[in-house]
């Protein structure tokens, strides 16, 4: 099943899902590492470059999955008994992993062409820096970056735990439906 029905996610959701996911929390380990390095250590340039392109191409799975979940059905939640302040809090803490996604990619391209100079992605394209800039613009958006960066990992992070819940307390298939195609 690619698509998703009104009972479970399909392939394409769910590899999406799980591919950020791990993309994301490997980006956070390795801005971690990253701000450790000083300008003469070894790996300093090669770090940097690693991280934009990886970033750069989960922006772009970042559109295609807002595009899929657009053109698809969103299955109906998993627990017909939840209160509705939860399914509230369900919508509004997947709406702000989307935001904060989003502000935190925009953020790294604003660090990484506050110089002027393009992305390279991979050296196989690149993204062109805006044709303007602002004052301390890489220094606003790196403290910018910072903060989302530990934002996201922290509500993702809460987004697992309550995926964990629905699966041991609740005894729900929320988690179910987003680790495997059902029918």
């Amino acid at each position: 099943m690619i698509k998703n029905t009104e009972q479970s996610y399909g392939l394409i959701a769910i590899i999406l899902h799980w591919v950020m996911a791990i993309v994301i929390f490997g980006l956070f380990g390795l801005g971690l590492y990253m701000v450790e390095l000083s300008y003469y250590d070894a790996w300093y340039k090669g770090s940097l470059d690693l991280h934009k392109s990886i970033g750069s191409l989960l922006a772009i799975l970042l559109l295609i999955r807002v595009f899929w979940r657009t053109v698809n059905l969103q299955p109906e939640h998993a627990d017909s008994s939840a209160a509705s302040i939860e399914v509230k809090a369900a919508y509004f803490g997947h709406l702000a992993l989307y935001i904060l996604m989003f502000l935190l990619m925009l953020s790294g391209y604003l660090i990484s062409t506050a110089d002027g100079r393009a992305i390279e992605v991979f050296n196989v394209f690149s993204l062109p820096a805006l044709p303007f800039s602002i004052d301390n613009q890489e220094d606003i958006f790196g403290e910018i970056h910072f903060y989302l960066a530990w934002t996201l990992i922290v509500l993702a992070t809460g987004h697992g735990f309550a995926a964990l819940k629905h699966h041991f307390i609740n005894k729900n298939n929320t988690l179910k439906r987003m680790l495997f195609v059902s029918k």
